[in-house]
């Protein structure tokens, strides 16, 4: 029997992060910045906003981090950093809204991973889930069509769909050290995102020196504060009032969002197949969350 109500101000939290990290792919838009640096940027601010409110809440880790445990969230951390990085970039090379589809095949990819990782057994329903999904993914492609050539852009689905890779493989390593406090957890992974894109940029140059100007710094700093930092705050803090198949409804918002904001604020287009696809995608990873026995509260970093 479920222990948790679901609370209208936790409803309303979650939302509101979801529906901040559903306007991450217009912000992109108007950063005229490198991906890495955003990446580097995003992940140092957020993870230093999240260190603060550890700090004004008066709430200490005492408890020590095995080296094993450590190690996992500095590598996964490092990943969320390249995540994001092609995830920007896939933002340069399509429209927001096949970007965001192309990264939320990472439900799919860890379905199909889950045999190999966990030795789960592959259900029926798994299979079905995975099936649609990639159908839906073939169809967001505009492999079938469904596309006119400024809307099409290989470079910018195998961005998106390299992101929802990575992204997979970080869900993998989260399930490998549960009981970490979340938001102790989400500082560390954060901070080792941004410090892991300081090498790529010096090697790559990659540091902007020209066109850096005051509204891109401003705009780096609300991805940093308020995508990062606040948008992970409000997500972990309705935790608490949430049920866990509410929290996984309702992450979905996110996707649903960022179609709707690519469509209205960027009025990018997004043909019937397009727009099929996407039911597809999000329809078969919503299903495949639904379970008759309440799983353990997510503890990770939400996407993306």
């Amino acid at each position: 029997m479920e222990q948790k109500t679901n609370d209208h101000k936790s409803i309303w939290m979650m939302i509101s992060s979801m529906l901040i990290f559903g306007t991450i792919g217009v912000f992109r838009r108007f950063i005229p910045l490198p991906s890495a640096f955003l990446a580097c940027a995003r992940g140092i601010i957020g993870g230093l906003c999240i260190l603060l409110l550890v700090r004004l809440k008066g709430k200490r880790n005492t408890g020590r981090l095995s080296c094993r445990d450590l190690l996992i969230l500095v590598v996964s951390g490092a990943m969320i950093g390249a995540n994001w990085m092609l995830l920007f970039e896939a933002y340069n090379h399509t429209t927001v809204a096949i970007a965001t589809l192309c990264y939320y095949m990472a439900p799919t990819i860890v379905i199909l991973l889950s045999p190999i990782t966990f030795r789960e057994r592959m259900t029926v329903k798994k299979a079905v889930c995975a099936a649609v999904a990639i159908a839906g993914m073939v169809l967001v492609s505009g492999v079938a069509g469904g596309s006119g050539e400024n809307v099409v852009s290989i470079p910018g689905i195998l961005l998106g769909l390299g992101a929802a890779v990575l992204y997979a493989f970080i869900v993998i390593l989260n399930k490998k050290i549960p009981g970490i406090d979340a938001y102790r957890k989400t500082s560390i992974q954060l901070l080792s995102a941004g410090l892991a894109m300081v090498p790529y940029l010096l090697l790559t140059g990659g540091f902007p020196t020209e066109g850096f100007s005051l509204s891109a710094a401003a705009l780096v700093l609300v991805v940093g504060i308020v995508h990062t930092g606040t948008a992970y705050t409000l997500y972990f803090g309705s935790m608490d009032g949430l049920r866990v198949q509410t929290v996984a409804i309702l992450s979905y918002i996110d996707p649903v969002s960022a179609l709707l904001f690519s469509a209205f604020l960027l009025r990018e287009p997004l043909t019937p197949l397009n727009i099929l696809g996407a039911v597809m995608i999000i329809g078969s990873a919503m299903a495949s969350e639904i379970r008759k026995a309440e799983p353990p509260a997510p503890q990770g970093l939400p996407e993306p």
